[in-house]
């Protein structure tokens, strides 16, 4: 074997893209992993310029090949992105070296990409694992809550998050947690209405053993596991008055009794609280004390529902989507443009756990690169775009607002899907190539 099949069997053999150019940026050799990586074949890519092939956001301004190919020097781990062929993104690191002969004559360069996806994947997901969530929005509805967020979680106060069901009010508390001078102690939710009633207060406080039958050992309670950290009590309103007295008096004197217990025991514990229902309206009919209310609603906070946050539904769908596809070890790029026209439409009544949802269900269902409308449930389907003449101007704007951030979120998907072609995007998108190059100017949607 000559070295130069020697050379072609192992660029062939290892897991990194590599493909080598003249003097004239022309491609020379093109490995299997570089085919692989960008959707281009060979034969496709061998003869013509490299930046025609390798689509990555270091061509223009900043290619590591040319600064070589100038300066002499290889470089390193360059950090960046590529699309394939089909538009999609790839985060890649990028090495450069000069191709000389032996007489020390350059003939060219070698670029050496490694596919980063299955990193970035990683690093999202341990980002938001654990205790310690992202919470973050686009929306101008939660401008005022996330300026707050900060001074709220490094108080001690007790907090009350009220919102819908479904709006993300435990990820709120995790979040406020994980911000706060507990974030090293332990955060400990407990569902108050999915508990019987006659099971909760042990749940709660624990008990000793023999404080009644089958009590054969002690058991802590969530106010004793939750010590130096966050105790979560989700839908608190559900709680039944004579366990509404007892946690008053564990916010008042901040210690509890064990059922069966003989002296009070120090609960050093940060309460955060959440409620879908109206605890005034509780407290007019006599369910729920209005002494207590004002121990737990000492800052309150409110979540709005989706349908008033539309701006951050492309952000959450993205990421339901990106971790359902890693779950179920399906590529899938994407969201086709109908599909987020249908999510702007629908008011989302069960909030971001129905959006949630809704993207499992499609990502179990598709098995295309991109989702389709054919993907989605009957409800989305049948939800349309309606004029609302009754708009005050400010809502008129907010909303005009919205629509376009819509229309730029479904032409960046066209584009990437159609690697940036306006032809094609606009023919996808049933307008003209120049209707849709106005489009782009005004919203801002620039080539990569």
């Amino acid at each position: 074997m000559n070295d130069l099949n020697l050379t072609d069997n192992i660029l062939e053999s290892i897991s990194d893209g590599v493909f080598t150019v003249d003097k004239d940026w022309k491609i020379t050799s093109f490995n299997r992993a570089a085919e692989r990586i960008t959707g281009v074949s060979r034969s496709s890519a061998i003869g013509q310029n490299c930046f025609e092939v390798f689509k990555s956001n270091m061509c223009e301004s900043s290619c590591p090949l040319r600064r070589t190919m100038k300066t002499g020097k290889p470089l390193i781990d360059r950090a960046g992105f590529c699309l394939t062929k089909k538009g999609k993104r790839i985060p890649i690191s990028v090495s450069t070296a000069l191709l000389v002969d032996p007489a020390g004559r350059v003939l060219g360069g070698a670029e050496t990409f490694r596919d980063l996806s299955e990193l970035e994947e990683l690093k999202r997901e341990l980002a938001t694992r654990g205790p310690d969530p992202v919470f973050r929005s686009k929306s101008p509805a939660m401008e005022k809550l996330l300026a707050m967020l900060p001074a709220v979680a490094d108080s001690t106060s007790s907090i009350l998050i009220q919102g819908e069901t479904g709006t993300g009010k435990e990820v709120l508390a995790r979040a406020i947690h994980a911000l706060s001078p507990r974030k090293s102690g332990p955060f400990v939710a407990v569902n108050c209405g999915a508990i019987p009633e006659n099971l909760l207060e042990s749940e709660l406080f624990g008990y000793k053993k023999g404080a009644f039958t089958g009590a054969d050992k002690d058991k802590p309670g969530r106010f004793a596991l939750a010590e130096g950290g966050t105790l979560f009590l989700d839908e608190i309103g559900d709680i039944a008055p004579a366990l509404q007295v007892k946690l008053l008096r564990v916010l008042q004197e901040r210690e509890f009794e064990p059922l069966g217990g003989t002296r009070p025991v120090k609960a050093d514990i940060r309460l955060v609280s959440a409620t879908n229902a109206d605890l005034s309206g509780l407290i007019s009919e006599g369910k729920f004390r209005k002494d207590l209310f004002y121990r737990i609603n000492v800052i309150s906070l409110v979540l709005p529902p989706l349908k008033e946050r539309p701006e951050d539904i492309p952000d959450l769908a993205s990421a339901f989507l990106s971790s359902f596809a890693s779950k179920m070890n399906k590529k899938i790029d994407g969201f086709a443009p109908e599909v987020f026209s249908r999510f702007y439409a629908y008011d989302w009544p069960g909030n971001i756990r129905e959006l949630e949802n809704v993207v499992e269900r499609m990502v179990v269902l598709s098995d295309d690169s991109l989702i389709g409308k054919e993907s989605l449930p009957p409800e989305l389907t049948s939800a349309v775009v309606t004029s609302r003449d009754s708009l005050s101007s400010s809502g008129a704007v907010r909303v005009a607002s919205v629509r376009d951030g819509a229309e730029r979120e479904c032409i960046v998907v066209a584009l990437e899907a159609h690697g940036w072609k306006r032809a094609e995007t606009a023919k996808a998108l049933g307008m003209d190539k120049a209707t849709l190059w106005r489009k782009m100017k005004r919203l801002g949607i620039g080539a990569p």
